[in-house]
């Protein structure tokens, strides 16, 4: 077929390049939609006394702003491990060495072709699935208070 694969330059064919770049590509919007929209919940009058306790404009970023964005920070991080970590299309797309899809992708490798051990394929569900679990349960505090932070207006 002609449109088979998608003409790539020699150092992203069949590397992590390709997914790398798109993923950034499409996700950084979001990121940055999302903490834009949190950044503009935070009371002017820290910022205000950060100015006259002599902080500069990155003084003020690193010090006040950024440990102030971490339940937003850490929303972000799980959603974004969680949608990178189970994409499955774009590694399909670019990577089609047998030996370097990620680990999601690699998945569909244990069907057969007239027969699926659905055994298998359920544990190794389950192990893929574990890294995800890992991250959530480690950022749940600040998940929760991230997503719940912006419901109630006052």
């Amino acid at each position: 077929m002609f449109f088979n694969r998608i003409p790539l330059p020699y150092w992203m064919s069949d590397s992590y390049w390709a997914v790398v770049l798109v993923q950034t590509g499409f996700q950084t919007g979001f990121c940055v939609f999302v903490r834009a929209n949190f950044m503009r919940t935070l009371p002017q009058e820290i910022l205000e006394a950060a100015i006259v306790d002599g902080a500069g404009v990155w003084t003020q970023y690193w010090r006040v702003t950024l440990p102030l964005c971490r339940p937003a920070l850490a929303a972000l991080g799980t959603l974004q491990f969680t949608w990178m970590y189970n994409d499955f299309l774009w590694a399909l797309v670019f990577i089609s060495d047998g030996d370097k899809p990620p680990v999601t992708s690699a998945l569909n490798n244990l069907r057969g072709q007239f027969f699926t051990d659905y055994n298998l394929l359920a544990a190794g569900s389950v192990i893929v699935a574990l890294p995800t679990l890992v991250v959530f349960l480690l950022l749940q505090r600040h998940f929760i208070a991230g997503l719940t932070l912006g419901s109630i207006k006052g």
